[in-house]
């Protein structure tokens, strides 16, 4: 039998707050997980109230299958938010839905299981796919990926900045030995920085760098949100929350880009509000885990939640 990792939920009263406004709407929960918000939705809702929950991951799948067997209220779709349209349409609800929820990032499942390959804290097979039967393993790209490839998604993603160090040094290993396991990568890296953090693990920025870029996560991100405009019922909530910088940065500019309207209209000519196409506002401001939670759960301190609402 499997062993089943556990899942604390991040901001879990904050989010679902924000989000559930109407007791019989209809909700997306693009982030499965292990179903922690999921289940406090469908707390707050009517028996005409109904989620869909969105995963990538097969373990999250089964485990949706699992704990909400006898809800009838609950359904799960396999595949990334970035397919959300389709799925919402093939649900019927285009346009209707009354809240969308994401909960970026690696949830500790993923995170705390050594096969899956996204710890640099136990060893495993190199593998850091949320779905791994669909791409690219980390591995099989550490192992065809050329040296510059390797280096700017450390920087881009990691903001690492000794990332052509790290590059170099994975490239020259492998010359020698195949890179497969999460230790071997972790040694490499971690050789690498001259510079190591206290506090933090001299690994931590190409690690997340690697798993970013592997899973498409701020693609699918982008994808995301410009769909969750369209799904969205007039009245409707969007709700993220992020745990990583590049992630908070995409969708801050989202909703602002959004929340501003049209900045291209025409100089010189008076400006009525509904000509600025503004299809957004803010629901608030952006939250962040209390001490209390972030002493119970270090990993709700880089958490941030920002909540909008559609407008048009």
């Amino acid at each position: 039998m499997a062993q089943e990792f556990k899942h604390i939920t991040v901001l879990l009263n904050e989010a679902i707050e924000s989000l559930v406004q109407n007791p019989d709407g209809f909700y997306v929960d693009g982030t499965f997980g292990r179903g922690g918000h999921t289940a406090l939705i469908l707390e707050q809702l009517s028996d005409k109230g109904q989620v869909m929950g969105i995963d990538k991951d097969p373990q999250a799948i089964a485990h949706a299958h699992t704990r909400f067997e006898n809800e009838p209220r609950f359904s799960i779709a396999h595949g990334s938010f970035a397919e959300m349209e389709r799925f919402v349409t093939e649900a019927g609800f285009m346009g209707k839905v009354d809240g969308v929820l994401l909960d970026l990032g690696v949830s500790s499942p993923q995170l705390d299981d050594p096969e899956r390959g996204f710890s640099f804290l136990q060893d495993g097979p190199l593998d850091m796919r949320m779905n791994p039967g669909v791409g690219e393993s980390a591995a099989e790209w550490i192992a065809r990926a050329d040296e510059k490839e390797i280096a700017d998604v450390i920087y881009l993603y990691g903001e690492e900045r000794f990332s052509r160090r790290m590059a170099r040094a994975i490239v020259e290993t492998r010359e020698e030995t195949p890179i497969t396991t999460t230790a071997q990568l972790a040694k490499i890296i971690s050789e690498a920085n001259p510079a190591w953090e206290k506090g933090k693990h001299p690994a931590t920025r190409a690690f997340q760098a690697i798993r970013i870029f592997i899973n498409k996560e701020l693609e699918d991100l982008e994808r995301c949100l410009d769909q969750a405009l369209d799904v969205l019922a007039i009245g409707g909530r969007l709700v993220v929350i992020s745990f990583h910088s590049l992630e908070d940065r995409i969708v801050k500019r989202f909703i602002r880009k959004h929340v501003k309207g049209d900045e291209h209209l025409p100089p010189g000519i008076p400006v009525t509000q509904d000509m600025l196409q503004q299809r957004l506002k803010n629901a608030g401001k952006a939250v962040k885990a209390g001490k209390r939670e972030v002493s119970d759960n270090p990993r709700a301190r880089s958490a941030v939640m920002r909540s909008a609402i559609k407008v048009a």
